[in-house]
């Protein structure tokens, strides 16, 4: 068999991280694995070393298995520029718009595309984890289905569903999933986990083992809830406003360093902002309104999938204009991607909202012009007098009207992004995982915002700190889960014999799949 599908019973419930854990854990014990995510929906995306674009997720599962990132292993990706509407990636290269009526017709042809790329992967790794995406019992959509039953029907993996029990009533979350299911997928479907639990297990017990009377499947395990891992989220609905990102270790100087991040609509790679998180005396927290960043020294726009329309949010918000208002006191603003468009004079966009020329909040001397070809690239170059590589995933193209120091200078001597002030911006994500620039930048910003009591820590590793984070998954999974029981999955497939469940308003039972 070789390979084995992490469902979920909701979106967060886990499936990303517990798919990270299970390839951290096997790639630790000498295994050659490969992460697998059929299709995603995420404006969380990075840009592979074979020049395409895929999931976050699935480049953080990727490390964990100690590989470099491909296209292969997120063969469709869909960024939803609205609620109607998403741009579809397909093996790394956008493949034009659908809707959610559209894109049904679309999926009998992405079926064979996903099925025959996860036919490479098995072949050229020893076990693949796949990962599914929102939760296999979407009944609604399982006909055309290509990421959760449907690919493991596709390729007869064996099926785990892991289960949040964080946000309550997770038994009910397990049975119902698997009583939804219809008896061919039922008999795919090998066992639970159980995410995110704080307490004593043994309080579960009685729990796991009516569950499994119930069902005729095990709990393979109850992973306990770490409050370390942050890192990463799958999915930018887990930024929530006013929270703050991460676990903020006291300053090493007097003052701590607060940064405010627009909560935009349709933000795209919030990550970027983690780095930042991950330093010591940084408090940085998601905003949805503009009193909140009355008392911030930084604001940073981050990147967005629809930036003519979060720039108007900004606007219909008050955001805006506290934002201007904030850099005209000479507190720093810094812009990524997106958030470096909303920074222009002007942004000219018959592409995305097709709306045409609108203005932009007039901080940077430069107009953005948006084209047709998305820009894919992982560049390398210096700012603030350090070496700095990122990855750079946009439509838009800046023009520079007037004199605009550059912030980044490349190696053929032009300028990237540009500077003026207090205020700068970038088309580069991943700037702040560099940590020497990291640590000038947030100089820059502490002596701007006048927070002369900040100290940039000197030791913070950010690549070593991610690293930790992935080892802490695998522990997890060593420690919590019954490694054996996936070690079988993966050599077996999907035990033989499961019992069907059947539910029903006045009865449940559980019957042999052969009955």
């Amino acid at each position: 068999m070789n390979a084995l599908l992490v469902a979920g019973t909701t979106s967060d419930a886990g499936k990303s991280v517990v798919t990270a854990g299970i390839c951290r854990w096997l790639a630790r014990s000498g295994v050659r694995v490969a992460p697998f995510k059929a299709q995603n929906m995420s404006n969380n995306s990075v840009v592979t070393p074979d020049g395409g674009e895929i999931g976050r997720a699935q480049a953080v599962q990727a490390a964990a298995c100690g590989i470099e990132p491909s296209v292969r292993f997120n063969p469709v990706l869909l960024k939803p520029g609205s609620d109607r509407q998403s741009q579809v990636v397909v093996l790394g290269r956008v493949a034009g718009e659908v809707t959610a009526m559209s894109y049904r017709e679309r999926k009998a042809a992405l079926l064979e595309t996903v099925s025959s790329t996860l036919d490479d992967l098995r072949r050229d790794y020893d076990h693949v984890i796949c990962e599914g995406a929102g939760s296999p019992a979407e009944i609604n959509l399982r006909a055309s289905d290509i990421a959760n039953m449907g690919l493991a029907q596709a390729a007869r993996l064996p099926v785990v569903v892991v289960g949040d029990i964080d946000r309550g009533g997770v038994f009910a979350q397990l049975f119902g999933t698997l009583s939804l299911l219809d008896a061919a997928d039922q008999a795919l479907v090998a066992g639970f986990v159980i995410n995110k639990f704080r307490g004593d297990p043994e309080l579960l017990r009685p729990g796991l083992d009516q569950l499994r009377a119930l069902t005729g499947r095990p709990v393979h395990g109850v992973l306990p809830w770490a409050e370390d891992l942050w890192l990463d989220a799958e999915d930018s609905l887990s930024y929530v406003a006013d929270g703050v990102v991460g676990r903020p270790a006291p300053p090493r100087g007097g003052q701590w360093l607060r940064v405010a991040v627009p909560r935009l609509p349709r933000i795209s790679n919030a990550t970027d902002v983690e780095a930042l998180a991950a330093e010591p005396g940084v408090a940085v927290r998601f905003v949805t309104e503009p009193s909140r960043l009355s008392d911030a020294d930084l604001v940073v726009l981050p990147g967005s999938k629809a930036t003519v329309a979060d720039l108007a949010w900004l606007r219909e918000t008050g955001l805006a204009e506290a934002i201007r208002e904030h850099a005209r006191a000479g507190l720093p603003v810094a812009g990524i991607c997106g958030g470096f468009q909303m920074l222009s004079q002007r942004i000219h966009d018959e592409v995305e909202s097709r709306t045409g020329a609108v203005d932009g909040l007039g901080l940077l001397d430069l107009e953005i012009d948006f084209a047709p070809d998305k820009t894919l690239a992982t560049p390398r170059g210096a700012a603030f007098g350090e070496a700095v590589a990122g990855y750079e995933i946009h439509h838009g193209v800046a023009v520079r009207r007037g004199d605009l120091p550059p912030l980044v200078t490349l190696p053929d001597g032009e300028g990237e992004g540009g500077i003026s002030g207090p205020v700068l911006g970038t088309h580069w994500h991943g700037l702040f995982e560099n940590d020497a620039f990291r640590r000038e930048f947030l100089t820059w910003a502490a002596l701007r915002a006048g927070r002369d009591g900040f100290r940039a820590a000197e030791d913070t590793v950010f690549a070593d700190i991610r690293a930790a984070q992935l080892d802490l998954l695998g522990d997890l999974v060593a420690r919590h889960l019954d490694t054996d029981a996936l070690r079988r999955l993966l050599d077996d497939g999907p035990p033989k014999g499961l019992p069907q469940v059947r539910a029903s308003l006045g009865q449940m039972s559980r019957s042999s799949v052969s009955d």
